[in-house]
């Protein structure tokens, strides 16, 4: 038991990642809860951001509930496995995160406040884990799509890490990376919750506010 959660907490090398394969996971490109497209094209003026704060599930859900979201899909990200199953993911021999993707027009929700929800909805502070859930799919994560979404994103970081010492906790330990490709999960992920309303959910906050501007637009 103590191997394999070992294993499941560290990154595999290109050497020892799981090869995956080229064809990606089949999807109903409509959201169970709003009605759109999952995938894009999006239409015009539509933006993405990508989040990974725990088990995926209750994470969309989180997005999804935010007023004027355009629509959110879960997947995987930030490993080395090309289309890779929930299987794989689970094994930890792929390096992805689980992910939430969430589509949205800046002119009716600021960056900034997907970016509260993303702090406020999971524990920053706990490296390849989230509460009972243990594994590198579990890290705290946020995924750039642009040189302005970085900005953000790290004046955030900074923010959050003054408010959670406050509060007794640790150095957040978030990675802020490019975004890199993301593949979409099965089709039975997306929305789980909203398919599946008494199913698991094992996200938690920690009761800290995060001291940043939700302003619509404000980007």
């Amino acid at each position: 038991m103590f191997m394999l959660r070992q294993k499941k907490s560290a990154l595999p090398t290109p050497e020892t990642a799981l090869p995956g394969r080229s064809t990606p996971m089949p999807i109903d490109n409509r959201h169970f809860v709003l009605g759109r497209p999952i995938a894009p094209p999006f239409p015009e003026g539509i933006e993405r951001a990508l989040f990974g704060l725990g088990c995926f599930w209750g994470a969309e859900r989180k997005f999804w509930q935010m007023p004027d979201i355009f629509s959110t899909a879960v997947g995987y990200a930030a490993g080395l496995t090309p289309n890779a199953t929930y299987e794989e993911v689970c094994s930890g021999l792929t390096g992805h995160n689980e992910v939430v993707l969430v589509a949205f027009d800046p002119k009716t929700v600021s960056y900034d406040a997907l970016l509260k929800t993303f702090w406020e909805s999971h524990d920053p502070t706990q490296g390849m884990r989230q509460g009972n859930d243990i594994g590198t799919q579990y890290r705290s994560g946020i995924y750039v799509t642009s040189p302005e979404q970085r900005r953000l994103a790290e004046a955030s970081k900074t923010a959050y890490a003054k408010a959670i010492a406050a509060a007794g906790y640790g150095p957040i330990t978030t990675e802020i990376l490019d975004a890199p490709p993301f593949y979409y999960a099965e089709d039975y992920h997306q929305q789980y919750l909203a398919k599946n309303p008494a199913g698991y959910c094992g996200l938690g906050g920690t009761g800290v506010s995060c001291p940043i501007g939700t302003g619509v637009g404000a980007r």
